[in-house]
């Protein structure tokens, strides 16, 4: 091990007891004073056990300079300029979609300096500016804001016990196909959510499998896979009579029954086969997945799709 000159630490264990830059500057005294003592380099080394060529650096430089410290440099400087920096952020904040590769070049062509992409990504995360994808939601009315703010005030203070006779259904479609079509934007930390940081998406789209299922407190149904659109007759004699029935006969008069609002749920025919059944439906407000507890399942299994290797062609 050596420390600093190249010193074996095995050589000066007669030496005092000193630490970290002490005991190196005690050497260098040493040798610099039996050096103008006349003593050569040889023989120093001998008796310090210290190689010829770091007695030769140390002596030249005392020399040279009359010191024996070295001298450090401040490192490499900086390819940007204070105004560069804040020339970068100011067109990030103003264009926050624009890549890093489009922030480079737009500096290069305003000040003719060329940074990489690292660089700007660098500068940037100085004043807390980071690339993150945007954030999809469906799009919302005002009157959409307005019944989900009701629903969740006239649910707030409801118990366990209360929320034990729910069971959350929904239904999602999932592609065999992953969507790699991805936007990156500048935003701070904490404003994943805010407004200009989200895209709106509709729910559904392309070709794909849908899945059914609902989820109620200790137990679930059956998972419901259908290559072709729920209509309100499937949904009536496939999802209802044969997994929500079920659970409505078990837990009796308390049983509420949670949809999504999607047009087959509110054709007639299922509005009158939940009559029959004496099911009570739970009214949710429109466009709000995200009061549906299900959501985590269907994240849940997405990224479980997302992750198979190699990729899934079909269902089993």
């Amino acid at each position: 091990m050596n420390m600093g000159l190249g010193f074996p630490v095995s050589r000066f264990q007669h030496l005092p007891i000193l630490h970290g830059d002490q005991r190196v500057r005690s050497l260098q005294r040493r040798i610099i004073g039996r050096l103008e003592c006349g003593r050569t380099r040889l023989e120093v080394s001998e008796e310090l056990g210290i190689a010829q060529s770091v007695i030769s650096r140390l002596w030249q430089r005392f020399q040279d300079d009359g010191n024996v410290s070295r001298c450090y440099s401040t490192g490499r400087p900086r390819v940007t300029t204070p105004n560069e920096d804040r020339y970068l952020a100011v067109t990030a904040k103003r264009n926050r979609r624009s890549t890093a590769s489009d922030l480079s070049r737009q500096l290069s062509s305003a000040t003719g300096t060329t940074v990489t992409r690292q660089t700007v990504y660098r500068r940037l995360g100085y004043i807390g500016l980071y690339a993150r994808r945007l954030v999809r939601c469906v799009p919302l009315t005002a009157t959409h804001c307005r019944l989900r703010l009701a629903w969740s005030r006239e649910h707030a203070l409801w118990t366990p016990q209360q929320w034990s006779c729910v069971m959350f259904s929904d239904e999602s479609r999932f592609s065999l196909q992953s969507d790699s079509r991805r936007t990156f934007i500048w935003r701070a930390p904490g404003t994943r959510y805010h407004q200009e940081n989200t895209i709106e998406r509709h729910r559904y789209g392309g070709a794909g499998w849908l899945v059914w299922g609902g989820i109620i407190l200790g137990s679930r149904t059956d998972l419901h896979v259908q290559s072709v659109t729920m209509a309100g007759h499937i949904y009536r004699d496939v999802i209802l009579e044969q997994h929500v029935h079920l659970f409505r006969g078990a837990m009796g008069a308390e049983f509420l029954f949670m949809d999504d609002n999607a047009r087959p749920h509110r054709a007639n025919i299922v509005d009158e086969c939940l009559q029959s059944e004496d099911i009570t439906r739970m009214d949710c407000p429109a466009y709000s997945p995200d009061l549906n507890p299900i959501e985590h399942v269907w994240d849940m299994l997405g990224r479980r799709i997302a992750a198979r290797q190699p990729p899934p062609t079909c269902l089993p």
